[in-house]
């Protein structure tokens, strides 16, 4: 009998044994399973950390390269700031652990907060760009019109110019049928050097209806041989070509648009040379004529 009730414990003892071995195992399976589990979880967890940090390293050279496509300086500060946000987040994120799931998910809404920030600025400076493409070609229509006008008004002005310079020669007078006549105190012709006393200049004035009609002086310049004027004071002088020139003698005149002849003296009282001389003709700062004569001994 106690044979028997040896046995029962026995084989009772096995039965708890195997259960207990098969309990560990069983426990001990769990244990594996989900330190596999775990060590999966960690490994995804540093992947997402990783793929984390180089989401904002791209965003950061993202930011950079934006930088240069705009010269608006305030979008240009707050895109510096930005990138010094996005500098910070990163190095942050490079000590945070890949098991801190809740900075890790924090560290993700901050990217994306600053990917809408870059998104802003970007539609502003596309804005911006469409706007001062606008103006600039708005400024070239201007440009070229301005330039267009400028140019019409320049060929106007020159045309009227012209038309004044050209209005200015036809209202200069000219003289014509120029006479010169050697006189002796008897007002009688002669051609002896030493027996002139008088010479006497005719000459007439051409019709001109678009010249200036009213009182004017004629001024007579006569050139001896060496080239010098004879002149009977120093002050003899009227103006010609922005100068004060030397003149003979001088006669006014009433001019009233049609042909008018006249005649001007130069009485001597100097010693002549022999020689070629000139008279020109000069009326309203305008030299009107000139003619050439010969006084021989």
């Amino acid at each position: 009998m106690v044979k028997k009730d040896y046995t029962v414990w026995a084989f009772a003892g096995v039965i708890f044994i195997v259960g207990l071995v098969a309990a560990v195992f069983f426990f001990w399976q769990k244990s594996k399973q989900k330190e596999t589990e775990m060590a999966e979880m960690v490994e995804m967890m540093t992947y997402e950390k990783e793929q984390l940090e180089q989401d904002y390293t791209d965003l950061s050279v993202e930011m950079e390269g934006f930088s240069y496509k705009t010269n608006n300086d305030s979008i240009l500060k707050l895109l510096d700031q930005e990138q010094t946000r996005v500098q910070l987040l990163l190095e942050e994120l490079k000590t945070v652990k890949a098991t801190n799931a809740r900075r890790i998910t924090e560290l993700k809404k901050e990217l994306a907060s600053v990917r809408k920030v870059l998104v802003y600025y970007v539609s502003q400076v596309d804005s911006l760009n469409r706007v001062n493409t606008k103006l600039v070609t708005e400024n070239r229509k201007v440009t070229q019109k301005y330039q267009e006008a400028t140019q019409t008004a320049e060929q106007l002005a020159l045309e009227k110019q012209q038309l004044s310079e050209i209005v200015s020669i036809a209202a200069q007078l000219d003289a014509r049928n120029i006479v010169v006549t050697t006189l002796n105190s008897r007002n009688r012709k002669t051609t002896r050097l030493s027996k002139i006393a008088l010479i006497q200049f005719d000459f007439t004035i051409a019709k001109n209806t678009t010249a200036e009609t009213g009182q004017k002086n004629v001024y007579l310049r006569i050139m001896k041989p060496d080239d010098d004027v004879l002149q009977k004071r120093a002050s003899d002088l009227f103006p010609y070509e922005n100068q004060q020139i030397q003149y003979s003698c001088k006669k006014e005149i009433e001019y009233g648009g049609e042909e008018l002849s006249t005649t001007l003296y130069w009485k001597v009282e100097e010693v002549l040379s022999a020689g070629t001389y000139r008279v020109d003709i000069f009326v309203d700062g305008h030299l009107i004529g000139t003619q050439t004569f010969k006084l021989e001994k």
